[in-house]
């Protein structure tokens, strides 16, 4: 057997496995799947174990989860929400970019005394962040609709658009091309550029969805997964050629096909690739990192990591809080961008080549960024609880002049409503209570006046004329609050009937016990009526339907009278372990029969 094979089998083997142990592990304790990642890479890692000695080979290849990752997110964006984006794209992400470059500049320029050529580039690369790592925290979270994911995300779009401009600068930098490289070919650069992204979008716009179609009628399920990977990948090799990120290409497809026909088959097919590669990237990042240039240049790097970290915050939050957002969305905007990000690898490696960084400079920039990486999962974690002040809930008065009547209601949510709407139709003006400040704010605005209180409060009830009521509607969730409202009003108001609102079957058994004058499963009667209707749907006749809905009532009613019995009789909840006999078909068109 060849021994290579088997030791690239056991490579595999090794990053799966440290996958499946870390990120449960780092979940489980609330540090999010991507520490996790990061983590077995450090530990699989030329640095510790050395499963793989070279982490860079790796990171190429990987780079491939981040394009489906910007690929799955245009699916998301069709062109009209993308362009209503367009302030936050083009002022808020450029603007970004611009300042932290020329303020991350000045930390090597006068703290560390390097060359001004050695700064820009700096600047440059660590003013882009990961567009990988915070767009997956951002779904995690399920933030990307949130303003926060918004502002974030449209300041990474514009990172991306600056990668053009910022390896011109580079390569303008280079020694012995500076002066050979003048106006004409940057503009011819950034010409190039724009034509491949109109390239992307013409195809996109004019022959994808007609494409798909074909492969649809007369492809298989494999072939439109080979369609769409052809899709992202040959978009984004064709903006790569041109000096744009393939990322780039990948979500500018995507955005076009957002309100294709298929663009949920696409999402099904491309999903599974865009875990896996999105998780052997970040455990590539995490096997970047040299603990060895750590070790030996850890105050230096500790000095920019923070100057890292503060300064990009410091900005973002600002030009976030400029743009008209609130201070939750602009803290919690600028410590997801505050890291350096892969694309930094890009300007650093590149620099390199051409000779502006050493070899050495370029490892430690890395490891600066591959770090503040690191950091930015613990920082959304422990930070914005720190930074964000919960606002102070202003509660209103409990006052209940005017409370009286024959009904109270205690619970003003969705059940709730449609309850009093009915005692209105009946006649009758119910009281109504809520715990619920924003609910009784709410219900102000409309015109209903709902006093605010507990109603597992004996003084609130009192107060809400609970003793003249020949009613009392309890509407609450959950359950165990409901039952402790049942239990205080029977002891208290004996008088009144007691109605409540039951959670499921076992909350329903419970009241029974509890001995309300009526219960209701708050779901049962939705359920039913959807059942007849869809009968109807199926062909059934409208009586047929009904009966079918009226046998089961019947049925239930029977089941739920035996297991109450059964926990009566015997003086506990036996209930509890009665299993209801099915209701099966043979028994429905029986009974039907019987009946007819």
């Amino acid at each position: 057997m060849d021994h290579g094979h088997t030791g690239d089998l056991l490579v595999i083997v090794a990053f799966l496995g440290a996958a499946v142990v870390f990120v449960p592990l780092f979940k489980r304790l609330g540090l999010g799947a991507v520490l996790g990642y990061l983590a077995a890479g450090l530990l699989l890692g030329p640095s510790v174990l050395g499963v793989s000695s070279h982490p860079e080979d790796i990171l190429s290849f990987a780079e491939l989860g981040v394009v489906l990752l910007l690929f799955l997110i245009g699916l998301e964006l069709n062109p009209q929400r993308l362009w209503a984006m367009r302030r936050d794209i083009f002022g808020l992400g450029f603007l970004q970019v611009v300042l932290c470059a020329a303020v991350l500049a000045l930390y090597p320029l006068l703290v560390l005394g390097r060359s001004w050529e050695f700064a820009v580039v700096a600047g440059l690369g660590l003013a882009l962040s990961s567009t990988a790592l915070v767009m997956q925290i951002i779904e995690e979270r399920g933030a990307l609709r949130m303003p926060y994911g918004q502002k974030t995300f449209a300041v990474l779009l514009a990172q991306d658009l600056a990668i053009v401009p910022a390896l011109l600068v580079v390569s303008f930098l280079a020694p012995g091309t500076g002066e050979e490289m003048g106006g004409f070919e940057v503009a011819t650069s950034i010409a190039i550029a724009l034509a491949a992204v109109g390239a992307v979008v013409v195809v996109g716009h004019y022959l994808l969805s007609p494409i798909f179609k074909i492969l649809a009628r007369f492809g298989g399920r494999e072939i439109m997964t080979a369609a769409a990977l052809l899709v992202v990948i040959g978009a984004g090799l064709l903006l790569v050629s041109v000096g744009l990120s393939m990322a780039m290409g990948a979500f500018l497809a995507g955005v076009l096909l957002a309100e294709s026909n298929y663009r949920r088959e696409l999402e099904a097919d491309i999903e599974p690739f865009r875990g896996l590669l999105l998780g052997l990237f970040f455990l590539a990042v995490g096997m970047s990192m040299q603990l060895d240039v750590i070790a030996e240049n850890w105050l230096t790097l500790t000095g920019g990591v923070l100057t890292l970290l503060l300064v990009k915050a410091a900005i973002v939050y600002g030009l976030v809080r400029v743009f008209g957002s609130d201070h939750v969305t602009a803290t919690k905007s600028s410590i997801l961008l505050s890291q350096g990000g892969e694309f930094g690898f890009v300007i650093f490696t590149t620099a390199a080549a051409s000779g502006i960084l050493t070899d050495a400079d370029a490892s430690q920039l890395i490891a600066a960024v591959v770090i503040s990486m690191a950091t930015t999962p613990f920082l959304i974690r422990f930070l914005p609880p720190l930074l964000i002040r919960k606002p102070v809930e202003t509660t209103p008065d409990e006052d209940f002049a005017g409370a009286g009547g024959e009904t109270l209601i205690i619970g003003f949510g969705r059940f709730g409503q449609l309850v009093s709407q009915m005692m209105l139709a009946g006649g009758h003006e119910p009281t109504l209570l809520d715990n619920d400040a924003n609910r009784v704010a709410e219900a102000k605005r409309f015109g209903t006046r709902v006093y605010y209180g507990d109603g597992k409060r004996l003084d609130v009830l009192r107060a809400a004329k609970a003793q003249d009521a020949k009613l009392i509607a309890i509407c609450t969730t959950p359950a165990a609050t409901t039952t402790a409202i049942v239990d205080l009003v029977r002891e208290q108001f004996p008088h009144a009937r007691v109605f409540a609102r039951a959670y499921d079957r076992r909350h329903a058994l419970t009241l029974f016990d509890h001995a309300v004058d009526y219960q209701r499963r708050e779901t049962f009667d939705t359920a039913l009526r959807f059942g007849r209707d869809a009968l109807e749907a199926l062909g059934a006749g409208a009586d047929q339907a009904k009966a079918s809905e009226m046998l089961v009532r019947q049925r239930d009613r029977e089941r739920l009278e035996y297991q109450r019995m059964e926990g009566i009789v015997e003086g506990h909840r036996r209930w509890r372990e009665v299993t209801p006999r099915p209701y099966n078909l043979d028994e429905a068109s029986s009974d039907r029969a019987a009946a007819e």
